[in-house]
């Protein structure tokens, strides 16, 4: 397979903490990708430097073949990285079909007052066309901040399929949501991926990873510790070793998940 996104190398530290130390990341392409680790390990901060919210100290990150690193949030995005967030980011005081259209917009100070003039027909379909494929397009009308914290992963997945990107980077899809919702949230996944997207994903639900996974890679205080096949990780002893050592009250259970998932 052909590796679409890299990291290499990649260290950074907040003052006297280092998050991430000489960590190495491969995304292949048309893969779904998982990004596992105790709390803390580095997997958010990762993902942060891939997409340009933050500079690393050392490494790179490829995309494509073409050295992204320190490239603006921005100019990533328009490459065709896109991602969600561990918490939603949408505009609450707005419709969810507002929000939709806001994706189309390149400069985002034109937010309320201009949106329905200057989107267009297409646009407006087009944006019908993903709420309907994440089961939303019923609540178009409805002010997103009404929204389930569930609906709003749809919403924010809706809004980054906009742009059409060839990875999407996914922090956390399963995190706080219903179970009911997890697994539409899992078969979204797989359809996109069917159809030639390539994800890599940060999540704590053990069971939606390695059910959905193609590789999955574990970081244990910034650093890579083992990249392999969901049954690979899931019979490594250094997996159990490194939750366990988090010392967090639930480790005992996401011990439990990732032996039994």
């Amino acid at each position: 397979m052909t590796t679409l996104l890299s990291a290499s190398g990649v260290s950074r530290a907040f003052g006297g903490l280092q998050a991430l130390s000489l960590c190495n990341l491969d995304v292949e392409k048309g893969s779904i990708t998982g990004l596992i680790g105790p709390n803390g390990s580095g997997k958010t901060t990762l993902f942060n430097v891939i997409t340009g919210y933050v500079k690393p100290d050392a490494g790179t990150v490829t995309f494509n073949g073409q050295n992204i690193t320190n490239a603006r949030p921005d100019a990533v995005f328009s490459l065709g990285v896109g991602r969600t967030f561990q918490l939603t980011r949408i505009f609450s005081r707005i419709s969810v079909l507002e929000n939709m259209l806001i994706a189309t917009q390149h400069d985002e100070s034109w937010l309320r007052g201009l949106l329905r003039s200057k989107s267009s027909k297409t646009e407006v379909d087009n944006a019908m066309e993903l709420l309907d494929f994440v089961g939303i397009a019923k609540l178009a009308d409805l002010q997103a901040g009404a929204l389930s914290y569930g609906q709003r992963k749809l919403l924010e997945l809706a809004y980054v399929l906009v742009a059409d990107p060839d990875v999407i980077l996914l922090d956390e899809p399963a995190g706080g949501v219903n179970l009911t919702l997890i697994n539409g949230i899992a078969e979204k996944i797989r359809t996109l991926n069917k159809a030639g997207k390539t994800f890599l994903i940060v999540e704590h639900n053990m069971e939606f990873v390695m059910s959905l996974c193609d590789s999955v890679t574990v970081m244990h205080q910034g650093s890579n510790l083992v990249t392999g096949t969901p049954a690979e990780v899931r019979a490594n002893p250094l997996v159990l070793d490194a939750y366990l050592g988090g010392g967090d009250d639930g480790e005992d259970d996401l011990r439990e998940a990732v032996a039994s998932a």
